[in-house]
């Protein structure tokens, strides 16, 4: 599906964008970006353990919310049927055999196998089948509550695996839906959510992300033997936590349930905290598809290798990936980086329709959010046409 560009007033003329959702989508890749640097320091650390349970409480549902706010159920246009083919299946099948040279190249052996996506690229196959379903989701009356069915109770289907990632695409469509709902709605114009917070609802939020944070610390004993981690991916049916010779309690969607609770009131204070103004990377919020689907390879060396474990002490080396994912997140998202993988992460494709002249124009992100296209030095674009 095509989305709105993210502007200011309703007048379809107008065409400024709105800093507050590239801030918010800033924010969103690079908690991305850390939980994933981070990762390996929780084998061996509680304090990153407790910070890395805080991230995944709520930064991926804020990204679905995000997508759904600039998703539209409208049925799809010829061209917005090739948007998803050119902003998502291309770049998901590209990354998709980058990554399987690159376990070839580095593990000795690796079966292809799309229908399974490796690492971060769930979440891209995860947006596509979510824009192609959502027109019929807005059919239904009480959407979000068939949403909120089908991810509790995919939970107690063991066959809902990582096949397409099927699991995880139930699992946060709520999320996703939501986002929608919200903006068919016009909660945020209603209730003027844009609009600069008084410091109390900004005081309230630190202290919401203050008691999350108690909360995954003095817990973390319960938290292990749980293994909320995995809670927390949205990937695994409830018998692979709590099944045992007894059977599957009925109650193990509530679990799932109280953590979709705890991740709205994370991603409301969240929405809060994000500054409304333009700073010197918000225009980086308008190219998260870069850093989304690069940032893995740069990490997948320290991943594998074991670099990040057994790290001490934990108070320095946590700043020290903290202030490197930052750093990272940056450069990934530079014009530098954007000008080298450009044709990979925004394939236009052409020669792919049959008729070329619906091949989508503008750059997009995996939120949905579209932009004008960069000009190629000598104002043409890649297919060699002037912009008009």
């Amino acid at each position: 599906m095509s989305t709105p560009s993210p502007t200011t007033g309703s007048h379809p003329r107008a065409k400024r964008r709105v800093p507050y959702w590239d801030n918010a989508r800033f924010a969103c890749i690079l908690l991305v970006v850390l939980g994933h640097a981070i990762q390996r320091l929780t084998y061996d650390s509680d304090i990153a353990y407790a910070v890395y349970l805080v991230i995944y409480a709520f930064h991926m549902p804020a990204f679905a919310i995000i997508s759904g706010y600039f998703s539209k159920s409208d049925p799809p246009n010829r061209r917005q049927m090739a948007r998803v083919v050119t902003d998502i299946l291309l770049p998901y099948l590209i990354f998709e055999g980058l990554w399987w040279l690159t376990k070839t190249l580095v593990e000795g052996e690796a079966s292809p196998n799309i229908t399974k996506p490796s690492w971060t690229l769930w979440f891209l196959l995860a947006l596509g089948i979510f824009r192609l379903i959502l027109p019929y989701l807005a059919l239904l009356r009480w959407p979000l509550l068939w949403t909120l069915i089908a991810s509790v109770g995919a939970g107690y289907l063991p066959n809902v695996g990582a096949t397409f990632s099927l699991a995880r695409t139930l699992g946060f469509l709520p999320f996703f839906a939501l986002g929608w709902w919200l903006r068919e709605r016009d909660v945020v114009g209603r209730l003027r959510l844009l609009e600069r917070k008084a410091w109390w609802a900004r005081v309230s939020a630190v202290a919401v992300f203050a008691g999350a944070g108690a909360i995954a610390w003095f817990g973390l004993d319960g938290w292990h033997a749980m293994d909320m981690r995995n809670w927390l991916f949205y990937d695994q049916d409830y018998a692979h936590f709590l099944g045992d010779e007894g059977g599957l309690p009925w109650w193990a969607g509530g679990v799932r349930l109280a953590l979709m609770v705890l991740a709205v009131v994370l991603c409301a204070a969240f929405f809060v905290l994000v500054p409304r103004g333009q700073f010197s990377f918000t225009k980086l919020g308008s190219y998260t598809m870069y850093i989304f689907l690069l940032h893995s390879f740069v990490l997948y060396p320290f991943r594998e290798s074991g670099l990040l474990r057994d790290l001490e002490p934990t108070w320095i080396w946590l700043p020290i990936v903290v202030v490197a994912s930052v750093l990272l997140t940056v450069a990934l998202g530079s014009k530098p980086v954007r000008w080298v993988f450009r044709p990979l992460v925004e394939p236009r494709a052409r020669w792919l329709f049959a008729d070329p002249s619906i091949t989508p124009r503008g750059g997009a992100d995996p939120t949905g959010s579209r932009r004008p296209r960069e000009t190629p030095r000598g104002g043409a674009d890649r297919a060699g046409a002037r912009r008009p």
